[in-house]
């Protein structure tokens, strides 16, 4: 059965069942600041299993697109390494929120997999909780009396809370699970040992494939649980693991899931990737298979997220998604020899597979294409630097032995590894092949410390809601106030490392815009008739809005006037508008193949990445900045069409982005032919922005460009600023009548001093050059010199090359100070570097440490800077024992 068919039958199946079929969500979260990432099937329904929400049906089925990389759910480092374990992988599931319980979804499971997908009954095993008499949750009774009435007893397993008790989080929804495991070994294994011995014991061919969870309990912050109002399934079967039993391999990644990609590696690499049945692999084949593994895999994650919206950086979901696809290039660079960009090919082969069923990998294909293209070149470079750097260290570990001979420092490997981004285990690799050692315990140490760090920066803890109002529904009322009288529903109490005690706040109602949409959240106050209480952020969490302050009322009971701060909500919204008319510039401009790919708007400025294939021209910027000028001066009104269906508003020509997640209905927002679907804060007539100006440019990844713009308040102290500045130099200039003519004049003047200081340097390193060859010592066969001179920097290199060809046995340093900013300059003979094994980069090095600095450079020429003038009598002083 074809991946496609066991994906369709399932979604037939519940179809079947009453549930209603929804879309994946995106596989990057936008909305849930607890979650970078969708991590299960039921992260898009948080909401409803917490109350805070209505879904659109009791009965839901989907699948699910997934990425476990980060946090409690971490697979990363087991992928590649067995054959079925995956960062990104699809799970399907049904739903019941309040509706069926363990009886339907119990026996619908058994049903689908026995009669639909007709996985013999005897391969299959279940398991049920036993129960934590420490927390009163009873042994599921009903599960088992359920499965009993479906399987033989003896293939009914007692499972502890670690396996048969699911929870979201630290905090949250949770409640007993049965999974259903399926047994894919031969008839033969099968007869020496159990399957039932091997469930949940990391056996490759006994796996667990579905998982129904029975939401019953909410976990409060001190650990404890609490009944939820209503009883919820939630359900994951994993697709991969699936087709596995149902194609009759022994491997996620011998199905069609994975091999059209796999046999794409193999047809750029020339290796074979040999199906996981095949016994006594050579050592080397296995990391061949381990390496594709790794590559089929990561491009998935990496191909849907960035087609999410995610694109690769170095900071939070960016920097993770940067991190899988690494892995995955080190992985093709160390043993598949792949020195050049190639999991960008892949792309293709993964929108021709997916791209029916998940249409964002078909239309985002060659943004997605360049974006991994690009980053690959660029972690190539990188590596290729980190090689040099990396033999820098071994010969430095050579001439300097820190930790032994044959040993390296585990604190340096670190700098590589931190810094530049060079993989451990390629460091670990080389050095073995070079006969050395890598100080692992150093390593990992400065990791452990580094995360140490990080993790008590971002440590945080978050206490209970305590309920004011029970049953409350929030109203957002933000589009048409800026001022509601609100009583308060709920708080809860956060504190953290880096912000300290923060409160949030649920009002029953709210003017307040929560962050979203790339628009910051608004800011303002809560006034009751004897308190003011500041409101520093609003955010938006599992539909509740969260009203941030740092300190809570006095009374909280008592009723209150929320107020935004309209003047910082009026400079958001007046950017929020412009960048909805730069968009549409741009697309008029450029072509329609602009497409947004990440916006922020605050007070200050905006911020807009759209897909485009090259630097825009002046002409262009200039064209951009016209266009939207030009809407302004037309004081378009703005157009705003709330709650209608999604469908019509798309039909009707809004732009609706990659990404995002819509509901069925949908907010639009017009100016003139400008249409988009947005829920932001927009001014009524473009007039408000009074104008608009970029002011930069650039490129943020391959295919995808930044622009950075003002308006109103901001451009009118950007032109102040300039005329500041204009009137600044004037003054400088002694008032000239034409201020160009004057810088121009200046310049050309500045050109001929130039000249005459460079001819005046070359006749002083002749002079000293004759008057310094009389000092230079014989030591050891050496022509030795340590030498303070009164030369710039360039004048020294000169110097050092001019002494330098005297002869095959020079060995030079040279110390300047001009304008109180110690350098070193060392140059060594080719001749010596080869017979006498110095090296002037690590003698600047260690010398620099004497004028409190550091450099580098090339075995005979290497300079270092420092701070620390006094220092220079010191390093010359220390310079003889290199030659000694």
């Amino acid at each position: 059965m074809k991946s496609q068919d066991v994906r369709k039958q399932f979604l037939d199946f519940f179809a079947s069942k009453g549930h209603l079929i929804v879309p994946s969500a995106p596989i990057v979260l936008k909305d849930d600041p607890t979650l970078m990432f969708n991590n299960s099937g039921m992260a898009q329904f948080k909401e409803y299993f917490l109350g805070n929400g209505t879904p659109k049906s009791t009965r839901i089925a989907d699948t699910q697109k997934c990425l476990r990389v980060s946090g409690k759910h971490n697979d990363l480092e087991d992928v590649g390494f067995d054959t079925y374990h995956h960062t990104m992988f699809e799970m399907l599931g049904n739903w019941s929120f309040g509706d069926y319980f363990k009886k339907e979804a119990i026996t619908w499971a058994w049903e689908l997999l026995t009669e639909v997908y007709k996985i013999p009954k005897e391969n299959l095993y279940v398991s049920v909780f036993e129960g934590n008499p420490e927390e009163n949750v009873p042994f599921d009774r009903e599960a088992w009396d359920i499965w009993k009435g479906l399987i033989d007893e003896d293939r009914i397993i007692l499972g502890n809370k670690k396996d048969n008790f699911w929870e979201m989080g630290d905090q949250g929804p949770c409640g007993p699970c049965s999974e259903i495991h399926v047994d894919i070994r031969s008839a033969e294994e099968k007869a020496l040992v159990s399957g039932k011995s091997l469930v949940n014991n990391d056996h490759p061919q006994v796996v667990e494939i579905w998982n129904n969870v029975f939401m019953e309990f909410n976990r409060k912050a001190d650990g404890s649980l609490e009944k939820l109002p209503a009883k919820h399934v939630d359900t994951g079967m994993g697709f991969e693991r699936l087709c596995m039993a149902l194609q009759g391999k022994t491997s996620n990644y011998d199905t069609d899931v994975f091999t059209p990609l796999i046999e794409k590696v193999e047809q750029i690499t020339g290796l074979k990737y040999t199906l996981n049945e095949v016994l006594n692999n050579s050592e080397e084949q296995n990391k061949t298979n381990i390496a594709i593994r790794v590559v089929v895999d990561h491009v998935r994650a990496v191909a849907f997220a960035i087609a999410d919206g995610q694109l690769p950086s170095n900071t939070g979901a960016g920097y993770v998604i940067r991190r899988i696809l690494r892995r995955a290039i080190r992985y093709g660079f160390t043993f598949l020899n792949t020195k050049e960009p190639f999991i960008n090919q892949l792309v293709a082969v993964l929108a021709k597979q997916m791209g029916e069923f998940f249409p964002e990998i078909k239309s985002q294909e060659q943004l997605v294409t360049n974006v991994i293209r690009e980053e690959e070149a660029s972690f190539l470079r990188t590596l290729d630097q980190g090689l040099q750097l990396l033999d820098k260290v071994i010969e430095e570990e050579k001439a300097f032995p820190s930790e032994g001979l044959g040993r390296i420092s585990g604190t340096k490997a670190f700098e590589l590894y931190d810094t530049f981004g060079f993989p451990i285990d390629l460091t670990a690799l080389i050095l073995k092949e070079k006969g050395l050692e890598l100080d692992e315990a150093g390593f990992n140490t400065a990791m452990q410390a580094q995360k140490n760090r990080s993790r008590a920066a971002s440590e945080l803890s978050t206490e209970d809601w305590s309920v004011l109002i029970p049953g409350n529904v929030e109203t957002f009322v933000g589009y048409d106030q800026s001022e509601s009288d609100v009583k308060i529903t709920r708080i809860r109490k956060i504190d953290s490392k880096k912000d300290g005690i923060l409160y949030q706040i649920v009002l029953d109602n709210t003017p307040f815009y929560p962050e979203g949409g790339g628009q910051v959240g608004d800011k303002g106050t809560l006034v009751s008739a004897n308190e003011t209480i500041e409101i520093i952020d609003t955010k938006k969490e599992n539909n509740l809005i969260l009203h941030f302050t740092k300190q809570l009322p006095e009374n909280i009971n008592a009723g209150f006037v929320a107020k935004v701060n309209q003047d910082l909500r009026s400079l958001s919204s007046r950017n929020h508008s412009a960048t909805h008319l730069m968009h549409q510039a741009l697309r008029s401009i450029l072509g329609t193949h602009v497409e947004q790919k990440g916006s922020l708007v605050n007070p200050n400025y905006l911020r807009f990445d759209f897909s485009h294939f090259a630097k825009m021209t002046e002409t262009e910027l200039q064209q951009v900045e016209d266009f939207v000028n030009a809407r302004i001066q037309e004081q378009l009104q703005l157009v705003e069409r709330r709650n209608i269906p999604f469908a019509q508003a798309v039909q009707e020509g809004a732009m609706a982005l990659f990404g995002e997640k819509y509901g069925d209905e949908v907010r639009a927002i017009k100016f003139g032919e400008s249409m988009e679907l947005c829920g932001g804060i927009h001014v009524k007539n473009t007039a408000e922005i009074w104008h608009f100006k970029i002011v930069s440019e650039g490129a943020v990844a391959a295919g995808i460009r930044r622009i950075e713009a003002i308006t109103s308040e901001a451009v009118k102290a950007h032109f102040a600023s300039y005329e500041n500045t204009l009137n600044e130099v004037k003054t400088a200039l002694k008032n000239p009548q034409d201020i160009l003519k004057a810088v121009h004049s200046m310049q050309e003047e500045n050109a001929k001093l130039t000249k005459q200081i460079e001819a005046l340097v070359k006749d002083k390193v002749k002079n000293l050059k004759a008057s310094l060859i009389a000092e230079i010592q014989e030591i050891n066969g050496v022509q030795f010199l340590a030498k303070q001179v009164d030369l710039n920097a360039e004048g020294a290199k000169d110097l050092a090359y001019e002494l330098g060809n005297l002869g095959n046995n020079v060995f030079l340093v040279l110390a300047t100070a001009e304008e109180e900013k110690p350098m070193l300059t060392c140059y060594v003979s080719k001749e010596l570097v080869a017979e006498k094994n110095l090296n002037a980069g690590q003698v600047v090095r260690e010398l620099g440490k004497f004028i409190q600095g550091g450099g580098g450079g090339q075995p005979f020429f290497a300079t270092a800077g420092g701070k620390n003038v006094a220092g220079i009598q010191q390093a010359l002083e220390n310079a003889i024992e290199f030659v000694k």
